[in-house]
């Protein structure tokens, strides 16, 4: 007989953990849920307090028979599904198969699958927290009759076979929104002017676009405008009026969140929510790393918080300062939004010292893109500002006002180590601006016009979606990667290259 036994969701999960666990103790795995509502009716009774009925998941019989047998064989029994309200649900699922007294502590959780975390978990086992097994049931029922009420309409509408969700409906009309958008969107010429101008004492050129007439911003929407000021200015002195020096710091981003790192991993990685998230569990459920054993290299990858454990910041401080040196450091906190749950730390590095380099050949190729994109991530959170030097500079050609923006990066900082990507944008370019005083004139080399016209607002990425749901407060981090997953594969959108648009019936 056991002396405990320890359920958890994962084999890979279960492997890590029982290296950590002497004696007489076994661990095996659920592979996630065991028990759903029904596929063949709606499974939940609307006149008697929305009860939902749960049945067996087909295909699980054997494993809830072996779950019963080694539930039987040992004296204790702990349910160690992940720490959130899905794992929560889980864990009371299997409490009511196994007929296990829901009033024992026989819950343990961990943010982090290493040999401390675990074996302090297992000194504080708690009874299930029902508030998070509701709020769980509560999601389940609200999308079985959300979908059961809209799917018929589907078929009636569109097709036969087609579903419908409570999160998925609402990202899908965000897409047809700004398909709409993009459609209905009639473009604006608008024109730029812009000089190059010779700085005689440093021999050097530099370019700067016109702002205003008489200090007064104006806007160019014809040729015959340009054409005008083209003329004015042909002939003008340009005069420099005002030079503006200044220092301007950038902060890095914080550590990621399951919404952050999904956004990230699509921008820099290419990745797929997914596949994100796939690679992500494997990450948290243990890699197997020579004389290591298996290790779980993050913390748990579903999370809505920025916060980080005073031991995590130490290690962090230590390495910056090895690896860059003391000025490199910086102790930054991190607020966490008001309305998230705050029941994990951020995503980070579980074991600092595993560097991505020093571990690369334990790992698939995407599984080091992930890790070192989360460690870096991670380090940079804890690092100085990067500095610059900035330059303003106004001058005037007649009547005209023509402005240029410089910046002189002068430390590095945290972008020694990592930049946060964007979505549809370009980065601020900065013109090279020669050293200016006040009164100097700058010789005009050539003037250029340029027209172009307004663009319609740019169609969805996955990881511009998830960053849209998560700013409306539609779903949970947990919720974006299936969600967005099930509405491609069943083809309310299509995606081309990055872009998502709807998906036209024909």
């Amino acid at each position: 007989m056991n002396d405990k036994l320890i359920i958890v969701e994962s084999p890979a999960k279960a492997n890590t953990i029982k290296r950590f666990l002497g004696g007489n103790t076994k661990v095996i795995a659920s592979m996630g849920h065991i028990r759903d509502l029904p596929k063949s009716k709606l499974g939940v009774d609307l006149e008697n307090n929305f009860e939902p009925e749960y049945i067996n998941i087909r295909g699980k019989g054997d494993l809830i028979k072996s779950l019963k047998k080694e539930a039987q064989n040992s004296k204790k029994v702990y349910l160690a599904t992940d720490p959130d309200r899905e794992g929560e649900a889980i864990a009371w699922h299997l409490a009511n198969i196994l007929e296990i007294n829901l009033n024992e502590d026989i819950r343990v959780t961990f943010n982090e699958i290493t040999k401390g975390a675990v074996k302090e978990a297992m000194k504080s086992p708690r009874k299930i927290n029902m508030d998070l097994t509701d709020a769980q049931q509560a999601r389940r029922v609200l999308d079985r009759i959300v979908g059961y009420k809209i799917s018929p309409i589907l078929w009636k509408k569109v097709r036969r076979g087609l579903s419908a969700g409570r999160v998925q409906s609402v990202a899908v009309k965000l897409i047809v929104d700004r398909e709409e958008e993009i459609e209905q969107f009639i473009p604006e010429e608008y024109w730029n002017i812009f000089v190059d101008l010779l700085d005689e004492k440093s021999k050097k050129v530099f370019q700067a676009k016109l702002y205003g007439k008489k200090n007064k911003k104006i806007e160019l929407h014809s040729k015959e405008e340009v054409d005008e000021i083209l003329k004015a200015i042909q002939k003008a002195k340009y005069i420099v009026d005002e030079v503006k020096r200044g220092e301007k710091k950038r902060t890095p981003a914080p550590p990621f969140t399951t919404s952050t790192m999904q956004q990230e991993a699509s921008r820099k990685l290419g990745f797929t929510l997914k596949k994100t998230m796939s690679i992500a569990q494997g990450l948290y459920e243990g890699v197997k790393i020579p004389s290591e054993g298996s290790v779980g290299l993050i913390t748990y990858m579903r999370t809505d918080s920025t916060r980080i454990s005073e031991v995590a910041r130490a290690a962090a401080k230590e390495q910056i300062i090895k690896t860059y040196g003391q000025e490199y450091y910086n102790n930054r906190y991190y607020k966490t939004s008001s309305d998230a749950q705050d029941a994990h730390e951020a995503i980070r590095p579980t074991h600092i010292e595993l560097t991505p380099e020093e571990i690369k050949d334990s790992l698939t190729q995407d599984q080091y893109k992930l890790y070192r994109l989360i460690y870096n991530r991670f380090i940079a959170s804890q690092m100085s500002a990067a500095v610059f030097d900035t330059l303003s500079v106004t001058i005037q050609a007649g009547d005209y006002t023509f402005k240029a923006n410089g910046q002189n990066l002068q430390f590095k900082g945290f972008m020694v180590l990592y930049v946060e990507g964007v979505d549809n944008e370009q980065e601020e370019e900065n013109t090279k601006i020669p050293d200016l005083v006040e009164k100097q004139e700058v010789i005009k080399q050539k003037i250029d016009s340029k027209q172009s016209f307004t663009e319609p607002p740019p169609r969805y990425t996955e990881a511009s979606l998830v960053k849209a749901l998560e700013e409306k407060g539609i779903g949970r981090p947990s919720t974006y990667s299936p969600t967005i997953t099930t509405i491609l594969e069943r083809r309310y959108i299509e995606k081309s290259r990055k872009a998502i648009s709807a998906y036209r019936f024909r």
